[in-house]
Order: structure tokens, then sequence, then C-alpha cells
């Protein structure tokens, strides 16, 4: 499911799996104290904007999460740090202050980021046969 939203949206799986994982550890039911629910623990209201409606449908989350994220990445042109920091803080903060301010939102940005370049270097690896450099 993944990679045929990632597909359909032009983004690379990794980089949807890595937000999965840091938003909900791939729980399709996870809810948070805030009200995100889901996969990709979108907020009722963003899922509404998104045409979203049973936001614990693991298909409808991933799709509408993926649709929001390609949106986000749009409009901070291609900025990975900035779409991600406005998929946690919300995009007024960012374009507000210009990047992930807050020492949470950092943080969360930095643990994706890792995770995905962690998916792309086993990527290599397997591709390749040889372990890549460290």
């Amino acid at each position: 499911m993944i990679a045929s939203a990632a597909s359909t949206y032009q983004m690379d799986p990794n980089f949807v799996a890595s937000v999965v994982e840091a938003e909900s550890g791939f729980n399709p039911t996870a809810l948070s104290p805030s009200g995100a629910q889901g996969l990709m623990q979108l907020m009722p209201e963003t899922a509404a904007m998104l045409g979203a409606e049973d936001l614990l449908d693991p298909a409808t989350n991933l799709w509408a999460g993926t649709r929001y994220l390609r949106q986000l990445l749009d409009r901070f042109a291609g900025d990975a740090v900035k779409a991600l920091a406005a998929y946690i803080a919300g995009p007024q903060r960012v374009e507000q202050y210009g990047a992930p301010r807050y020492g949470e939102t950092r943080a969360y940005v930095t643990r994706i980021i890792d995770d995905y370049n962690r998916k792309k270097l086993q990527q290599r690896e397997h591709s390749s046969g040889a372990p890549a450099d460290k």
C-alpha cells in the first residue's frame, strides 16, 4: 500500500515508510492524545480537507497522508525538512519561522531523515551485494 500511494504522488516509498514508522510505528489503529489517527496520524480536520473519512482504514490513511505530504513538499519547494516540520507542527508555523523551531519538531525531522537515509543505504547495499561505506 505504501509503494502504491507513494508512486501515485511521485514520492520515494522509503520516505513515506519512514514517516509512517515515526508517526505510528505501523499501527493502523494508533490514536494520539491530540486526536491524530491511524498510520500517518492525521488530524480529522486535515483528513476532511483531503476528503478522507475513515482514518483507521489503513489504505485511506496512507493515501490521504501521502497526498498531504506531497502537498507540503510542493508548498515548500521540495524541502523535505520544512515539509516534515509542517507535517508535525503545521505549515503556518514553518512559514512563520522558516525552519523547525521547537526541539520536538527538530527531533521528529531528524528521526525521519535518519531512518530514510538508513533505508536507502540498506537498499544500496542489498542491490550491490556489498556493504556501503559507513
